[in-house]
Parts: C-alpha cells; structure tokens; sequence
C-alpha cells in the first residue's frame, strides 16, 4: 500500500502523486456505489495492481471540503481579480470571501494586471481590505511586482487560486513558477470576460513544496447553505463591534443603535463592503422565504 495525493481525476481515473511519481488509479467499489468520488487534494491509501497502476482503497479524512470548485483538504484560497481587463467586481470578490470565511480558510487577495492601471486604485484596494482583515498583492506578470511575495504564500500548503475569468490566474501561476506551460487566454473585447483556460481541478505541484488548485474561471458564485445570523461572522471587520449593537441578536440592518451601522457611517468599515453585506443578508433572506 501506497498514500498520495490525488491532483486531478476525471472520467473514473484517478492521478495520485507519490514520491515524485504518478499513478493511475480506479477507485474501489464501494465508492462509486454510494457515490463519494475522490477529490482533487485527497489524502488516498492505494493498492498496487501493476506498475504505475492501483484502486484507491480509502480516502483518508478530510480537513476541509469546497463544492465550487471540488477540491479537498485546501488550506489558503488566492482570489485573483484584474484591476482591468475584466474590471474588478467588487461583489464578486466579497463573496468569495464570504466562502472563504464560511469554510474556515485563510484568504489572499491577489489585484492583478497592476501595470495596465495607475497604483492609486489598486492601492485604494489594498487599504480597505487590509482594514478589514485581508493579505492583499497586488501583482503584474508583466513587471513581475508581487510575484515573489506570491511564491511565498503558495509555499507549503495545499492552496486554491480562483477568480473570474480573464483575470490572470494561469499567467499568474506561470509567472510563480516558469515551465508550467498553463494554456492563457485572451479577455474577450466583446463580453468583457476572458474564456475558460482550466477545463478541471488539477493539483500543481509546485518547486516551493506546496500544491495550487487552477480552477476553472466563473463570473457568479451562490453564497453558501447558511443562516442570516452567521453572514456577519463572514466580515471579518465587523468582530470588534460584536456586542455592541443595542439589540442582541442585531442583523445590522434596520435596527436602531447598530454599532456596525454606526461604524459604517464614521468611516471605520467601508461601505462598498458594507453594501454588499445588505445584498447578500437580502438574497439569503429572500432564499429562506422559498423554503
């Protein structure tokens, strides 16, 4: 018996990475029939059956588990957005961190394509994330800013690089570590997205001992199967103000004397992000109603 890691499967073959080699495996019996595939991240103990060849035995447990994109055991997710080229959507971003959040994962901001832009945005972004809690690079393939700061957060973890498409995430990933040779394409002038270069999950492993998940690029994100009370955990700057609000059990919406409220209008948490976190209290508001 071996135990790997699985960085990719597809088609009910799976490529397990142990010791510096490759092998192909079938998953055993009992998964397919109560259907748990593994994952892209899998820590799997497989039988030998012939050389570069095994049945993955067991699936060992997880410690974290993403539905969008399938991947498990992820430690760090980078989320990458262009500060042009597609234009940044800034609601975008706050849900992938809401995701974050809710998965207990440590989240990376990554504005890149820094050298189409005057820095004054990209720095305003920076700033306001920073507040609220956020590690933000700002990045160029082009320049090579921030890419060694990059490197260095991949280092030893298994990670996730997301964002929409067009926004840079293969360049990026060439750029950390060259000879990938990661298919890049062009943003379309017409839609202003950029087209699908990562058709699945794959684990790359990287020279700085660590795997990076390129998933595939998606411009919408549902937020996930949560309550209303637990979104405000997800904004991480609102913590310092918990309990602190007039009314316990305050959703930070129309209730009087809400210290969140308060701290959004003095300046102290953004508003933009703020704005988000009213639309996203609304759609999961609006989404209990339907059940």
């Amino acid at each position: 018996m071996i135990e790997g890691v699985v960085i990719k499967g597809y088609s009910g073959h799976y490529y397990v990475k142990y010791k510096g080699k490759i092998w192909e495996c079938s998953l055993r019996g009992r998964f397919r029939l109560e259907n748990k595939p593994a994952l892209a991240g899998d820590r799997v103990v497989v039988r030998e059956t012939g050389k570069g060849k095994g049945v993955i035995e067991e699936i060992l447990p997880r410690v974290s588990e993403l539905a969008r994109p399938p991947i498990a055991n992820v430690e760090m997710v980078v989320i990458v957005m262009a500060a042009k080229d597609p234009a940044i959507n800034r609601e975008l971003l706050d849900r992938m961190l809401v995701m974050a959040e809710y998965e207990g994962l440590e989240a990376v901001i990554c504005i890149n394509k820094c050298d189409l832009v005057d820095l004054g945005f990209p720095q305003l972004l920076k700033n306001t994330y920073g507040k609220a809690g956020y590690r933000v690079i700002l990045t160029s393939t082009v320049t090579g800013m921030g890419i060694e700061d990059l490197r260095s957060w991949l280092a030893g973890r298994i990670s996730v690089i997301a964002g929409p498409s067009g926004a840079g995430k293969s360049s990026l990933l060439n750029a950390v570590q060259p000879g990938l040779m990661l298919k890049t394409g062009k943003v379309s002038a017409k839609i202003g997205r950029g087209k699908h270069t990562t058709r699945h999950v794959e684990l790359l492993e990287l020279e700085v001992e660590g795997f990076v998940a390129d998933t595939p690029g998606f411009s919408s994100l549902n937020l996930p199967e949560m309550e209303t009370e637990s979104l405000a955990t997800c904004f991480p700057e609102f913590a310092s103000y918990e309990g602190a609000c007039k009314f316990n059990g305050c959703l930070h919406l129309a209730e009087p004397q809400c210290a969140v409220k308060n701290a959004v209008a003095q300046g102290l948490i953004d508003k933009s992000r703020y704005r988000s976190y009213e639309a996203f209290m609304k759609e999961l508001e609006g989404r209990k109603r339907r059940y």
